[in-house]
């Protein structure tokens, strides 16, 4: 790791000279006699926040495959195999690179330089996004190094989840310590710096808060370790309102052709755009379709169903229609589907497989004929201004035909909402619940989902009427939802919560660890169950066997080739097929 650190150093103060319009990537000195002594505490944290947010938006990404509110079309690629649950080691990798490569190997130049200038609040930042990565680096892989990650060491010891568990939470009181110290005003403001809050302190320390309650709240399994006042006490000091959220906001911008220093994406657009938004292959399942279109049975639509599903345009005269979810329980996977849809842009009719088909319509590209009614699936994909070179981040076929309308999570400049008011009032319902006070859940759970479509609608407000994709919810409609589709406090459910809890997590990692808490209970979570193909193909169930679920990644190949006798003595499966359907320590009842 240490090899790592010296070269990719190197790299990003490279990086910190390139042009960039956004003020906290800019930095003013010789560009043509680099150094890692020269980059500012400033222009180190925002990459560092980049690197950060790349590691956990890619994570986040592909674990919604394995929790199925995504899915993909029909193949080998990656993503593909994750839904169903059949996954390959390069899922493994992007999330340590971002992490280790890109964040982490500049905490030690950052924290030396912030303590030289009694730079308090960028030490809190550092504090707080290290308990971060190496908390996503647990949740992911289950042992990791930590106590001798990013040093000298060349091999470094794993460490086993509880010591980095109780080393974030060390981190993250020590941010909180260093939040509430003030900075000798000759020091840079947290302003120059920070891309996340804006230098906010406040929002800091709520989002410390936040983060300490979502990780004690992730020791449920653990009966010693589990207390539920502990968690409420953080509640209280965490985000209480939307404002008081830590919201990332990205933007597609023209000049944003840099790229980072990894995977040359764009370094301002959404993570979740980079990660899947940019491409035609993702896709919605039907459990997701479910969850929005009929919550609870009640036949009341959600709000949001318009907004987190993607819309295409059909027919002639032309007309929105929002995608159907692929069913995971059904063979389609099984069947060579879904595939993606292509389209007759000409005047004139086309011959394709048999058939003709007539302009400007779309069509399956395929002899299969249990295959030509996937047009009814719409990927995901937002075009971009910047990475596209478009005039719009809506996807179109040429003739100008809505393609893919996006979705509020996959368009280049959505918003990461990063630790937010919502998942709070989930916790606390979660919590409440737990202790047997329905009531005080009951209003939890409710304040969660309206604060999340208040949080929502924050950002739509700022299209204006663009189409039924990208546009403000009404208001008729929110209030019919809250009143006549989500329950009342005597009939409030533990799936009741966390359902809606994986609606306002969208595109999170932290919906996988809940599944995982819950064991991918079928009473948690109604409706869910392991995909069809799993149950049929041999080498998924060599690597989850048949009764046990998808609870880790596997290490990445630069621990299996370079430290492979540590990462052998971290756990003995680590080095097994079936290392995948291991727990992670949290995960593991005790």
């Amino acid at each position: 790791m240490n090899k790592y650190k010296r070269i990719v150093s190197f790299l990003l103060v490279l990086t910190l000279f390139s042009s960039c319009s956004k003020n906290w990537l800019d930095i003013n000195v010789d560009p043509n006699t680099p150094s890692s002594t020269v980059a500012s505490v400033q222009s180190r944290l925002a990459w560092i926040q980049h690197y950060y947010l790349y590691a956990q938006g890619t994570a986040g990404t592909r674990a919604s495959f394995v929790t199925q509110q995504l899915t993909f079309v029909n193949g080998t690629a990656s993503n593909s195999m994750i839904a169903g649950w059949n996954p390959l080691p390069g899922m493994s990798t992007t999330p340590y690179q971002f992490f280790f490569i890109g964040a982490g190997a500049n905490f030690k130049d950052m924290e030396e330089k912030a303590k030289s200038e009694n730079a308090y609040h960028y030490l809190g930042a550092l504090h707080a996004i290290r308990a971060m990565g190496f908390m996503l680096m647990t949740d992911w892989y289950g042992e990791m190094p930590y106590t001798e990650a990013l040093g000298s060491y060349i091999t470094p010891k794993f460490d086993d989840g509880k010591v980095i568990f109780e080393g974030c939470l060390a981190d993250i009181d020590k941010a909180i310590e260093y939040f509430n110290m003030a900075q000798p005003a000759a020091t840079a403001p947290l302003s120059a710096g920070d891309s996340w809050n804006g230098g906010d302190v406040k929002k800091w320390l709520k989002m410390c808060y936040g983060l300490k309650a979502r990780w004690l709240n992730n020791l449920s399994k653990k009966t010693s370790l589990y207390k539920p006042d502990e968690i409420l006490t953080a509640l209280n000091n965490a985000a209480t309102s939307i404002g008081e959220s830590t919201v990332v906001s990205h933007i597609d911008d023209k000049s944003d052709n840099i790229g980072d220093i990894l995977f040359a994406d764009p370094v301002k657009t959404s993570i979740v755009f980079n990660n899947a938004g940019m491409n035609t292959n993702t896709l919605v399942t039907k459990w997701y379709e479910d969850l929005l279109t009929n919550f609870d049975n009640k036949g009341v639509e959600d709000p949001r169903a318009d907004k987190l599903l993607p819309w295409a345009e059909f027919g002639s005269p032309k007309k929105f229609v929002r995608s159907k979810g692929v069913d995971m329980k059904s063979n389609i996977r099984m069947n060579s589907g879904p595939i993606a849809s292509s389209y007759n842009d000409k005047s004139v009719a086309i011959q394709s497989n048999g058939r003709s088909v007539a302009p400007h319509s779309w069509y399956i590209n395929n002899a299969n004929t249990a295959r030509w009614g996937d047009t009814v699936y719409v990927s995901i994909k937002s075009s971009s201004v910047g990475y596209d070179s478009d005039v719009s981040d809506i996807y179109k076929w040429n003739d100008g035909t809505v393609a893919a309308s996006g979705t509020f999570y996959s368009r280049p400049d959505a918003p990461t909402h990063l630790v937010a008011y919502p998942e709070m009032c989930f916790i606390k319902a979660e919590v409440l619940f737990n202790k047997g006070d329905k009531a005080g859940a009951f209003n939890a759970y409710k304040d969660g989902i309206k604060a999340h479509i208040d949080l929502m609608n924050a950002k739509l407000n700022t299209y204006g009427n663009v189409n039924v994709s990208k546009s403000p919810m009404d208001q008729t409609k929110i209030d019919n939802f809250l009143n006549k589709g989500i329950g009342t406090a005597g009939d409030i459910t533990l799936a009741k919560i966390m359902m809606q809890k994986f609606i306002a997590l969208s595109f999170s990692q932290q919906n996988w660890n809940d599944m995982r808490r819950y064991d991918f209970s079928n009473s948690v979570y109604p409706g869910w169950a392991v995909p069809y193909e799993y149950t049929v193909t041999a080498a998924a169930q060599t690597k989850i066997p048949i009764g046990k679920q998808f609870r880790r990644v596997r290490q990445v190949s630069h621990e299996i080739n370079y430290n492979s006798d540590n990462l052998k003595a971290s756990h003995p499966n680590a080095l097994n097929d079936d290392i995948w359907s291991f727990p992670v320590w949290w995960d593991i009842k005790e």
